[in-house]
């Protein structure tokens, strides 16, 4: 009876063991945005990604120097000398870096590297020095925003570029950041709308979203070949020879293409100190990025400098009285948020397959192996006798 009953009372095993499998879940369930949010901090607040942060918004300051500079000279002095300036840059890396290179003996020294690889820097040199040049030309043509959108064009090119040259294989995250930073783009340009900062229809606009173009492509070839000799040579080398060729070429362009603005310039100590000021942002923005290349890649560099345009905005603000509004602040969230997904994830690098080469050496060893064998198979002999007994011997 007490065990007809106990067995009465109690619930089945079966529901016994749902009910006792249904707390845990519940518990799971109500864990679950816990173990996300875990993952999510495990994952992004590491130091290679706070890093890697903090190294891209030192770039986009540097290149924020050189656009209020510049900016500050044409509009308040007119001076439009994009290539003097570049010059000017260049001369510098020439005296720093190809001195050192000067120095160097051995396979790294001056002339070994110009012996050897000296037309290839002077393409990288050539696709560096025009892409600075047409960028700040297209200004003359077309709209603000069509440049910081069509500029975004460089992206997608150097994620190509990378993928054929640097062997680089991305996953579906960091499509999906590029996309959120192209997202962030397009938010500051809404942004430019709303406060007026169109700066006119430009003269004529397809010829500058074509040059805009050219410059995004130019700028892709420079930086995915920055990335391959940096990370497989060095960055003194980099720099050197970029100083060299690009010395050499902006100073013959510079003569042919602004001597004569360069004649109208009525120099005083301000207009020398924004020189400086812009020659010194440049530089730092070109010893730089090397850096930051190697660390991470072309790519999220890239990613990283979108936000340069807010810092100017951000100065512009105080400089040249542009108008704020809010929508700059979300752009900023954006782009950092897409680069940050970006970088949590790092690429890999395919290796290149060896097809197997069949080699008549291989096949004369297998023969000889089957000689071998043949050699050391004992010989069989069956005789047979009249009384049908049969022997066998092996010799």
């Amino acid at each position: 009876m007490e065990e007809a009953a106990a067995a009465v009372g109690a619930p089945p095993p079966a529901a016994a063991a749902a009910a006792a499998g249904a707390e845990p879940s519940l518990g799971a369930t109500a864990s679950s945005p816990r173990r996300l949010l875990a993952l999510l901090r495990a994952k992004l607040c590491t130091w290679h990604i706070w890093k890697t942060i903090i190294l891209g918004q030192m770039l986009s300051l540097f290149i924020c120097g050189t656009a209020v500079t510049s900016q500050y000279l044409a509009d308040k002095y007119r001076v439009n000398t994009p290539m003097l300036q570049s010059f000017i840059n260049y001369f510098l890396l020439l005296l720093v870096y190809t001195t050192m290179l000067v120095f160097r003996t051995g396979s790294d020294s001056l002339w070994q590297i110009l012996k050897q690889r000296w037309w290839k820097y002077m393409i990288v040199a050539l696709a560096d020095v025009e892409a600075n040049y047409t960028i700040v030309k297209a200004y003359q043509y077309t709209t603000l925003t069509s440049v910081q959108l069509l500029d975004c064009f460089g992206i997608p090119m150097l994620m190509a570029l990378s993928w054929f040259i640097l062997r680089a294989r991305y996953r579906l995250i960091h499509f999906v950041a590029v996309a959120i930073c192209l997202l962030g783009v397009g938010t500051m340009v809404g942004a430019d709308i709303l406060s007026g900062r169109q700066e006119g229809e430009g003269s004529d606009v397809v010829i500058g979203d074509v040059l805009v173009l050219l410059a995004a492509s130019l700028y892709a070839i420079s930086n995915v070949s920055e990335e391959y000799i940096v990370k497989n040579l060095s960055r003194v080398e980099f720099l050197g020879m970029v100083g060299l060729f690009g010395t050499i070429i902006s100073g013959l362009q510079l003569a042919i293409v602004e001597h004569k603005e360069i004649m109208k310039i009525q120099w005083n100590w301000k207009i020398a100190l924004l020189f400086t000021a812009f020659a010194l942002c440049m530089f730092g923005l070109y010893s730089f990025m090397p850096v930051v290349i190697k660390v991470t890649s072309a790519t999220s560099v890239n990613l990283a400098i979108l936000t340069s345009d807010l810092y100017s905005f951000f100065l512009g603000l105080f400089l040249f009285l542009h108008k704020f509004s809010g929508l700059y602040i979300v752009s900023f969230v954006i782009i950092m948020v897409g680069f940050t997904l970006y970088c949590s994830t790092p690429t890999r690098t395919a290796e290149p397959t060896a097809l197997p080469q069949p080699s008549s050496t291989g096949l004369d060893n297998a023969a000889l192996k089957l000689e071998e064998n043949d050699g050391e198979t004992p010989a069989v002999t069956v005789q047979f006798t009249r009384g049908e007994t049969v022997l066998v011997s092996t010799n």
